[in-house]
């Protein structure tokens, strides 16, 4: 073949190649916008099956080679998603707010409350007060069926003795000074050495002594109203004026009794003071009255005998002078001192003393010598202490004119009273849960003893109490036995059982044959009190609460 034809069949095949490239341009073009009328040709117009692919089109290979594609996972950065449609769930979770961490004690709202069991609730109403008044008052009611049924002649003669006997008693376990001597003597003789039950007990007698108190109180009203009816039934003999006292005598002493009835006294505390106080001074010198009479009466030869030696040798006598010595002598401390008075806010007044004073003390104050004294808790750094300081919450008139008008001077009795808190010193640990103003009867405890762990839960309380209570928790409260509650800042009242159970658990750990050494004591108001002590009896934790029986 001669370089003339190798001429010619490579012309041929490059005009071959141009002449389908301007065919496949072509085709672009018309697929892409509307073709020019000069290429409207007949070749165009049929709407028939697709021309073949001449040789051109096909490309030099007489065969197509198909490679085939490996499967593989389509792979990402990192900082992409893998999936190729965002779900429109997790896009919306991606731009909402993260959850608050919820507080574990915070009490839930609508959160059924469980139910305390019967058993527990007859335990808590029949306390050692009741129990003390049933002793007293049966043991005297036992005595008064064998006088009355006539087995016991001595007592229907001598019924004035019995009864002035019981008002003794009576008055004697409501005196200061002598129950000061009663808590002395405890804490000295069973501070921690004797078994839990045994300072347990202890402490709950000392707590409710009142129960002595009104069964002799109730007893001796009765003893007195056979006196009465004896002198009425003999009247033949007796002097009138004799029968007219001891009415009297009787009346004052019933009112008086009335008074002290706790739907009175919590309710309407002026008026149980005014009548318990006011109209037992005067039960006391109509007794004087009825007593002297009765014994320089002779009813055999129906005439005054005034002889002092048969007097002072009458048994009923120096039970009378027993109960004058133990009312007087609280009032024998009675003073006016200065005070400084600090309002924090216009809910509370924080009252300051000179002198500094022991642990789980109360303090009485008025504005008048003898009338409407009020009891708080009394707040010190300890005996040496140049202070101490009392946390009036405003209830009311009392409380609200410390806040109006507050004085520079107040009544008090300088011999303080002991309360529960006293007895913190029997116990190895304890905790110290408080309300609100009960702070006030809490924090000499903790202040003073590093055994024993403080809650305190309230409202605001740096701002509603002041820097003076707030500086004496943090100077003398290590945060390890500390926790504030307040419920403005962590949006409610606590679930106050969990909160102190778990304390009791971490704080209670030393423990010896299984039982527990750690006690707490409440301070609350009726509501708060009743539901901590039910729910420390559920438990099994030891637990003294709130009286108010002053």
């Amino acid at each position: 073949m001669g370089v003339y034809d190798l001429t010619l069949r490579a012309c041929f095949a490059l005009a071959l190649r141009i002449k389908a490239g301007w065919t496949f341009v072509g085709g672009l073009l018309f697929l892409g916008r509307r073709p020019h009328a000069a290429l409207m040709s007949s070749e165009l117009s049929p709407r028939g099956a697709a021309p073949a692919y001449d040789d051109a089109e096909k490309g030099v290979s007489e065969k197509v080679i198909v490679y085939p594609v490996e499967k593989k996972a389509l792979t990402y950065p990192a900082d992409e998603k893998k999936d190729l449609f965002v779900s429109e769930k997790k896009d919306v979770a991606a731009f909402q707010q993260p959850q608050v961490k919820r507080d574990p004690y915070a009490l839930q709202k609508g959160a059924p409350k469980k139910k305390t069991s019967k058993s527990i609730i007859v335990k808590l109403w029949y306390n050692t007060y009741r129990k003390l008044f049933t002793i007293a008052f049966c043991i005297n009611m036992i005595m008064f069926g064998f006088a009355v049924s006539g087995h016991w002649p001595y007592a229907v003669k001598y019924a004035g003795a019995f009864a002035v006997a019981n008002f003794n008693v009576s008055i004697l376990v409501r005196n200061e000074i002598f129950g000061r001597i009663l808590y002395w003597l405890v804490n000295t003789l069973f501070a921690k050495w004797p078994p839990l039950w045994w300072r347990l007990g202890c402490t709950s007698v000392l707590q409710h002594l009142g129960g002595i108190h009104t069964g002799c109180a109730v007893s001796g009203i009765i003893w007195l109203t056979l006196k009465v009816v004896n002198t009425w039934r003999n009247h033949i003999n007796e002097n009138n004026a004799i029968l007219v006292v001891g009415i009297f005598t009787n009346v004052a002493v019933i009112v008086t009794a009335v008074a002290a009835f706790p739907w009175v006294r919590n309710t309407h505390h002026n008026v149980f003071e005014r009548h318990h106080r006011f109209v037992g001074w005067t039960a006391l010198f109509l007794t004087w009255a009825f007593t002297i009479m009765g014994d320089i009466y002779n009813p055999t030869t129906r005439s005054w005998v005034p002889d002092g030696r048969h007097l002072v040798r009458q048994q009923d006598f120096w039970y009378v002078m027993g109960m004058t010595t133990w009312i007087v002598l609280p009032w024998i401390c009675t003073r006016e001192v200065p005070v400084d008075i600090e309002l924090p806010s216009p809910k509370v007044a924080i009252v300051r003393f000179r002198r500094g004073m022991q642990q789980g003390l109360l303090g009485r104050i008025s504005r008048s010598a003898v009338k409407e004294y009020h009891a708080f808790g009394i707040i010190s750094e300890g005996p040496h202490a140049k202070y101490h300081y009392m946390i009036c919450g405003v209830q009311g008139d009392f409380t609200r004119s410390l806040v109006n008008d507050p004085p520079r001077t107040l009544w008090t009795r300088e011999l303080k009273f002991a309360g529960v808190s006293n007895t913190s010193t029997l116990y190895k640990r304890g905790i110290r849960i408080c309300t609100g103003t009960g702070i006030g009867a809490a924090l000499s405890t903790c202040i003073q003893s590093p055994y024993w762990f403080l809650i305190w839960i309230g409202s605001d309380q740096e701002k509603t109490f002041g820097p003076t209570i707030s500086g004496l928790i943090h100077r003398h409260i290590e945060p390890e036995r500390l926790i504030l509650w307040d419920s403005k800042v962590r949006g409610g009242r606590p679930d106050t059982m969990k909160l102190l159970r778990d304390v009791y658990k971490s704080w209670n750990a030393e423990v010896a044959d299984r039982v527990p050494v750690a006690v707490v004591f409440i301070t609350s108001n009726y509501i708060g009190n009743s539901e901590m002590m039910e729910g420390c009896k559920e438990y099994g934790i030891p637990c003294f609460g709130t009286l108010w029986d002053f």
